[in-house]
């Protein structure tokens, strides 16, 4: 019971799919953290149903990108982006390390960040759009990785503050069992990888998602301080993109 409830609160928090509603007590968020990337799971299965709609209603490649770059966002209702818009935002400030947290609290939205969501969501329907149409069920993988990642660094890194999302995930986590958990999940997306991609694009995958992780810890251990719930989704959108750019890279070299 604690699993499923840890389950529902994963899904209530990080995505838009109706849940039950449950407590969110410490003993029921144990493994929250752990159930993360079953929410990427659900993206990546989409992904591979819409690979098999996309082939047969023969959609136009403008077509073809645009729906594979709104799916995630429809799925989640954009609490990452919501995440990496503040830290574009707190980036680009300039200021102190505690001005950039105030910054990150911010409910406005500055002209920085609407600039960097323009930026991601072209750079990703352009990635999406080189993606060859055989080769789509290959990403259901990525918003699985993406988010073991995510969640590996809320539970480990040092936090920017010990109030807000982060801490309180990180606070009330079993962190071995759900470290456990994450890399179980990592290893079973790249299994899946390896199969329906082959051993380049396990290694381009693991390469960016490796980079992003180097690059994550150093931006906000000088930027922040530490990680909060904004920078963990600035994390997660980041790699996915990376990641989907190494896949394509693998796919256009063949």
């Amino acid at each position: 019971m604690k699993g499923l409830s840890s389950l529902i609160i994963a899904f209530s928090m990080y995505s838009r799919i109706p849940m039950p509603e449950t407590e969110w007590t410490k003993d029921k968020m144990e493994y929250a953290m752990g159930c993360f990337p079953f929410v990427g799971a659900v993206i990546g299965g989409l992904y591979i149903i819409y690979a098999y709609f996309a082939e047969r209603l023969h959609l136009s490649d403008f077509s073809y990108a645009c729906f594979g770059t709104v799916l995630p966002v429809l799925v989640t209702g954009g609490i990452h982006m919501d995440g990496f818009a503040d830290t574009v935002d707190a980036l680009s400030s300039c200021q102190t390390k505690e001005r950039k947290l105030e910054i990150l609290k911010d409910p406005h939205t500055g002209a920085f960040a609407v600039i960097g969501c323009c930026l991601y969501f072209l750079l990703y329907a352009g990635v999406f759009c080189e993606i060859p149409r055989e080769n789509l069920m290959s990403i259901g993988a990525v918003p699985v990785i993406s988010r073991a990642a995510s969640g590996f660094s809320v539970i480990w890194f040092p936090k920017a503050k010990k109030s807000g999302l982060a801490a309180m995930f990180a606070e009330k986590s079993r962190k071995g069992p759900v470290t456990v958990m994450l890399a179980a999940i990592t290893l079973a997306g790249f299994v899946y990888l390896g199969l329906v991609g082959g051993f380049g694009c396990v290694l381009a995958c693991s390469m960016g998602a490796g980079f992003s992780m180097i690059y994550y810890y150093k931006m906000m251990k000088k930027q922040f301080g530490g990680i909060t719930g904004d920078l963990a989704g600035f994390f997660l959108q980041i790699s996915e993109l990376v990641m989907m750019a190494a896949l394509m890279a693998v796919w256009k070299m063949r």
